[in-house]
């Protein structure tokens, strides 16, 4: 299940200031500095003072950018680990973790502009952020150009659970596969569960840095076990392999690999292990163990910090929270799932101790007729799960039309009664609306010359109806070939999705010598370049999209210039350019496709002719010199219809 962020709007508030009901929010702003090299970063902070609920209390980080002096090098090129500290006079505590991206500021995604949200859920700390304290950003990092501002957001309510207590264990950078081994710095340690415990967590946080000869820790897959009692009670993986599924896309660096427990521009999931059996009174207890390994050279090393957290009783029974809006949104850790048309997606948890059974949810465009959807399933407590609501018409009529909307959602009922919390029920979100596109469609697909199996192409599309029917396909592609196919579709919302079982898109920078580049391209009949929101056609990011991309979009046949035929919109289209041996040729506007192609050097010269009847053709261009050619198309039955366009050759 895919962990999400939840990005709070709101008024800032001092620190202290007067909380009027459930649900109000207290803002206290912590650092907000620029990391310049490896360092640690503090800033002294005064929380709210006890005696105050929160239902939650959140850490916002927010990721920046600064322009370094000049002559500096690698300016925020880097993937670097961040470490966000809560120091107290009694306790330490890493409250999250994140890793930055490959960040040039002239990739698409992150200009100098650019700013990247982290929401961690702190809550089971609130009772040790209260009074003045320090909040430390230990930025792992060679060079700067990067910035680091947190926030807290203390939201007034009662929790899902009661804290009992909060203990660090074990924490620090080590050394893996060598002399002292690891194993040593997780030693058993003897605990009781302290009254009021009702179950027991051990939160482990670890990513794996440095590499070996054979790749570990960064680039290798290890495991942990968490032991009990002296013996194994869970093991984890340490290991994260959806890095080219990152939200943040494309990048300036290697970031399509999978890495121990993190990917580049993500924040870092903590693994939260309940230790079974674990209540009041109980006598027990626990270390970590390592797989056993050794390395071959290099410094391979895990990073490293375990929490134990005792909770207490719930404190409702019947409680559903709307965690989060997937989409519509403009919310950049949900880039990849929009913009959209058709079905909202919202995140639900179940935060009361009864098991959800229904939901009644209301849900809108702000100055529309809401819509409601009356959910049935069965979400456990303390689970959480994505709900894709019924289509919505209103994203359906705004299609096309820019401008930022407001979209909202709430929870109405849950199991057919009124929530005992409704401070948690409601959501809204920002958002740009879907494109406009025409019924027929063109989809150019040059592939490269990465294979899964023997000559099949990595990269795939599939075009999907609303009702998840696939209304057309292009899943048999072989490599180092061109497809050009027609879909033409009734009026509708669409989910285009172009996926790569290499997870590194069509074209990356980073790949080997001899891995051609591949093209996608959604075109109007008359060769006209539909624009995708989120993907690169040109430059050193073009077609880097890693697993895959998604667009969704509205079909119509009034759109603006949607019927090229009808209205004579003659035109001719000629791609990949550069071209090396290979050409391929659109023509549009034209009712019956009947005449000549040639190609023409500088001098005017015809170097290459064929026939052509069909709107599109491939000719073969071994033999043309590197250079710039001109190629024209004369309609047999008229000859006045006469198209042309240049291309260059370069191999």
């Amino acid at each position: 299940m895919k962990k999400v962020l939840l990005i709070l709007l709101g008024c800032f508030f001092a620190a202290g200031s007067a909380q009027a009901s459930p649900g109000d929010t207290t803002w206290v702003q912590a650092n907000n500095v620029q990391l310049s090299y490896y360092n640690n970063y503090d800033t002294t902070i005064n929380f709210p003072a006890p005696g105050t609920s929160y239902r939650k209390v959140l850490m916002i980080f927010t990721l920046g950018k600064y322009a370094c002096p000049t002559g500096s090098t690698y300016c925020g090129d880097w993937d670097y680990t961040v470490q966000n500290f809560l120091m107290t006079p009694t306790d330490t505590f890493e409250l999250g973790r994140l890793i930055t991206p490959y960040a040039n500021s002239g990739a698409p995604r992150t200009p100098l502009s650019w700013l990247q949200h982290y929401v961690f859920d702190v809550t089971p700390y609130a009772s040790k952020l209260t009074g003045s304290a320090v909040m430390r950003i230990l930025y792992s990092g060679y060079s700067g150009g990067f910035t680091g501002n947190i926030k807290f957001a203390f939201i007034e309510g009662t929790p899902e659970r009661n804290v009992v207590d909060v203990k660090r264990l074990w924490y620090g950078s080590f050394g893996y596969g060598g002399t002292p081994d690891i194993n040593t710095h997780f030693p058993a340690v003897t605990e009781t569960a302290p009254t009021g415990t009702r179950s027991t967590e051990l939160k482990f946080t670890v990513t794996g840095h440095g590499s070996d000869n054979t790749g570990c820790s960064e680039f290798c897959t290890k495991d942990y076990r968490v032991m009990l009692n002296g013996t194994a009670a869970l093991t984890k993986t340490i290991w994260r392999n959806n890095c080219g599924s990152n939200e943040l896309f494309p990048q300036s660096g290697t970031w399509v690999y999978d890495r121990g427990n993190w990917c580049p521009g993500a924040m870092v999931y903590a693994h939260h292990n309940v230790l079974p059996g674990i209540i009041a009174g109980s006598n027990y207890t626990t270390s970590l163990d390592f797989d056993a390994y050794t390395a071959a050279g290099g410094s391979p090393s895990y990073t490293t910090e375990a929490h134990l957290i005792y909770y207490g009783d719930m404190n409702r029974g019947t409680d559903a929270s709307l965690e989060d809006i997937i989409s519509p949104t403009n919310d950049e850790n949900h880039f990849r799932e929009n913009t959209i048309c058709g079905k909202p997606t919202i995140h639900v948890r179940n935060s009361g101790s009864s098991v959800i059974t229904s939901m009644t949810i209301n849900y809108g465009v702000a100055g529309n007729a809401l819509q409601t959807y009356n959910w049935t399933g069965s979400l456990a407590s303390m689970n959480e799960s994505d709900i894709d609501l019924p289509e919505l018409y209103a994203l359906n009529d705004g299609a096309g039309v820019s401008g930022t909307k407001t979209f909202t959602a709430t929870i109405a009922s849950v199991n057919g009664a009124a929530d005992e919390d409704s401070t948690n029920n409601t959501k809204t979100s920002q958002y740009v609306n879907a494109s406009l596109w025409p019924l027929t469609i063109r989809l150019a697909l040059a592939t490269n010359n990465e294979a899964t199996t023997g000559t099949s192409s990595e990269t795939s599309w599939k075009i999907y109806d609303m009702n998840n029917n696939v209304v057309a396909q292009r899943t048999d592609a072989q490599i180092s070939t061109i497809y050009n196919d027609t879909v033409t579709l009734s009026s509708g919302c669409y989910r285009l999705e172009l996926t790569d079982a290499g997870c590194n898109g069509l074209h990356w920078w980073a790949n080997p010598s001899g891995v051609t580049s591949g093209t996608f391209l959604v075109k109007k009949l008359a060769g006209t370049v539909l624009p995708m929101a989120g993907y690169t056609t040109g430059g050193t990011y073009a077609h880097d999209f890693g697993c895959g991309f998604t667009k969704y979009f509205y079909a119509t046949p009034w759109a603006a210039g949607v019927n090229e035929l009808s209205t004579k919109a003659m035109a001719i289209d000629a791609y990949p350019n550069p071209a090396q041996n290979q050409l391929n040729i659109e023509i549009g506007g034209i009712d019956r496709v009947n005449g000549t192609l040639s190609v023409l050097d500088v001098l005017g010269r015809v170097v290459l002719t064929e026939n052509c009847t069909e709107t599109s053709k491939q000719i073969n261009t071994t033999s043309l010199e590197n250079g710039v050619y001109t190629v024209q198309f004369v309609d047999n039955t008229n000859g006045t219809n006469k198209l042309q366009t240049r291309i260059i050759i370069a191999k």
